[in-house]
């Protein structure tokens, strides 16, 4: 039975769909994860003992390592999440971006390309990308899409869009079946503490100040991860190779609601005096170049696969917070040394 390659499976959207291609037995399911900072193998350690799911530690830019995998294994898909993802520090250090999400992705593409050529049967090289590779949208623009032109405004987004590029070349030019997915932000379980939701659900249930950028009004078009995951699986099945897809929740919402709707459900759930969570909301100095707003219409691959979200945030908050707080030890084995050097870097002298 043809295998599948998952790079980044053990990191935020790499490890929930992980989960969901190993509930539906979807064939071996082979994770390629270098275990750096947002990697953590806690996040699919139970899956590894049912024969179905394995394991391989090392760096998608490891060429020779690439292609020892495709030699042993039948590998029919490859699901390329392995990715730097952070905004801030794609900031506060871009190289890793370049060497990650460029020649990482470039050095995947040629393994997949040598292993593939002249194989028989449906294959599908997926990858997995971001809305920031289209820039910032006016709040009266129309949401991106599939025709939206890229306009990457931090390190992150321009080395995704150099491996969005990168990905159409090597289907134009050498015939890779390759489809890339643009999502919008996600949203879920095990997403790693330095990103907006977890942050504030687990420093509001702390007491710890709350670190809002600049007026809090910046608009994401937030996504359930398992509705992502879910996308990315249709499009596996029957999506076509040399198409774009765009996938949104179509749920758009600023980040200081967020904030203020997070700090609502702790203080209810843990039986505080409302209002407890709000104060702790500071506004720090915005980050250089940050975009105000990105939305997504999805409705290409509605019509062509039948996809749709089912979740939507405000709603999921309740739901989310208490996967947080019964998955303490995991967010504390997280938070604990490097993270807490990075954060105090981050936000330390930013408070206003």
């Amino acid at each position: 039975m043809s295998g599948w390659l998952i790079t980044g499976g053990c990191g935020f959207i790499g490890s929930n769909f992980v989960r969901l291609a190993a509930a539906r037995r979807l064939g071996p399911l082979l994770v390629l994860d270098a275990l750096t900072y947002a990697g953590n193998l806690a996040n699919i350690v139970d899956l590894l003992d049912g024969g179905q799911v394995s394991f391989v530690r090392g760096n998608v830019r490891d060429s020779a390592l690439l292609a020892q995998l495709f030699a042993r294994h039948d590998l029919s898909h490859v699901v390329h999440f392995a990715a730097e993802s952070h905004v801030d520090r794609s900031i506060l250090g871009p190289k890793p971006f370049l060497e990650t999400n460029v020649d990482g992705t470039f050095a995947l593409l040629e393994a997949a390309r040598t292993a593939w050529n002249g194989a028989a049967g449906r294959r599908l090289f997926l990858q997995v990308s971001t809305d920031e590779v289209f820039g910032s949208l006016a709040p009266d623009e129309p949401p991106f899409d599939e025709r939206s032109p890229y306009r990457p405004n931090s390190p992150y987004a321009a080395s995704k869009a150099a491996a969005d590029h990168l990905a159409r070349a090597w289907r134009h030019t050498f015939g890779l079946p390759v489809a890339v997915a643009n999502c919008s932000n996600n949203y879920g379980p095990w997403q790693f503490p330095e990103k907006l939701i977890p942050l504030m659900i687990l420093n509001a249930i702390d007491g710890k100040e709350l670190p809002v950028y600049g007026d809090g009004q910046q608009v994401r078009d937030w996504l359930h991860v398992e509705d992502h995951c879910e996308a990315l699986l249709a499009i596996l099945a029957g999506g076509r190779a040399g198409a774009t897809y765009a996938i949104g929740g179509g749920d758009e919402c600023p980040n200081l609601a967020i904030v203020s709707a997070i700090c609502a459900e702790v203080d209810r759930q843990l039986g505080r005096p409302a209002g407890t969570a709000d104060r702790l909301i500071r506004h720090v100095a915005d980050r250089p170049g940050h975009d105000r707003r990105y939305a997504i219409d999805a409705a290409q691959i509605a019509r062509e696969l039948g996809w749709r979200p089912r979740h939507r945030l405000l709603p999921a908050l309740p739901g989310l917070i208490r996967w947080y707080r019964d998955h303490r030890a995991w967010a504390e084995a997280i938070r604990s040394g490097e993270y807490r050097d990075y954060y105090q870097r981050q936000y330390g002298g930013r408070l206003a």
